[in-house]
């Protein structure tokens, strides 16, 4: 099977310091044969600032596309960040979570056909979040005695995902569960998202966006593929958004995996039609 191109779709609002560390993460990756699209929800000159200089010194294609600050809608931002994509396999990331110096690779290795891939991360403690953004701390470089360290500080909710890598055996699972859906690192094939008409934008405020796009790819056949010990990302440290719209977002995906909804009310196919 052909190797995939890849295009990794990062989404941020208003924190130029994390995005800049996470962007700089990809600049480093063992395997530069990607691009990347920044998905902006709405930022201000900071971060426009920002995004300008890491383009200046981009390795890789590196494009930014923006819109309104409206409120929440991270939803719409991938989907933006994906019609701008070239690649035929999207990578979501967060623009607070920081790759290891193999995602791309590792991503790479697992991306199978029918599959999606759900990836992991190795949270971060406020006090080692400060410490990596104001004394420009290089992640990826962290020795074997530095990860232990970190764990047995606290700097880190696990370390086990950063000490050994899995092959690419027993992953894959017909089985639907709710764990691990995130898409702050979450492996999609264009054509998948196509198929299911991309993230849902009628979904209103923070949650449940990423888990009902799960969903509808389940419904449409498309299985998942467990991306722990091989696709971990450290994320950084932030205070939690409000969760008006929780859970109502909850109920809705709850509904549409039991109606087997597939198609999103709202996403990519409106903004052709525009």
């Amino acid at each position: 099977m052909p190797s995939p191109t890849i295009s990794v779709v990062v989404t941020t609002y208003n924190r130029p310091d994390a995005l800049t560390c996470v962007i700089e993460a990809c600049f480093a990756q063992d395997d530069q044969d990607f691009e990347i699209i920044i998905a902006d929800d709405g930022s201000g000159h900071n971060t426009q600032q920002a995004i300008a200089a890491l383009q200046a010194r981009a390795p890789m294609p590196l494009r930014h596309v923006w819109q309104e600050d409206l409120g929440f809608r991270a939803a719409r931002a991938r989907n933006l960040g994906t019609l701008d994509a070239r690649g035929n396999y999207i990578v979501f990331l967060d623009g607070d979570c920081v790759p290891q110096r193999d995602f791309i690779s590792q991503h790479r290795k697992l991306a199978q056909h029918g599959y999606l891939v759900s990836g992991s991360r190795i949270l971060l403690s406020p006090a080692a979040t400060e410490r990596t953004l104001q004394q420009h701390l290089d992640l990826q470089s962290l020795t074997l005695g530095q990860k232990l360290g970190w764990r047995l500080r606290g700097d880190t909710n696990k370390v086990l995902q950063l000490l050994a890598t899995w092959p690419d055996l027993w992953r894959t699972s017909k089985r639907f569960t709710w764990r691990r859906i995130k898409s702050c690192n979450l492996g999609v094939w264009r054509s998948d998202l196509d198929m299911v008409n991309g993230f849902d934008e009628s979904f209103l405020g923070w949650g449940h966006e990423d888990s009902d796009l799960v969903v509808r790819l389940f419904n449409a056949g498309v299985m998942r593929k467990d991306g722990a010990f091989s696709t971990e990302v450290f994320h950084l440290w932030h205070r939690e958004n409000q969760r008006d719209q929780e859970t109502s977002n909850r109920k809705v995906v709850l509904q549409r995996a039991e109606d087997r909804t597939i198609v999103a009310v709202r996403g990519l196919r409106e903004h052709a039609a525009l």
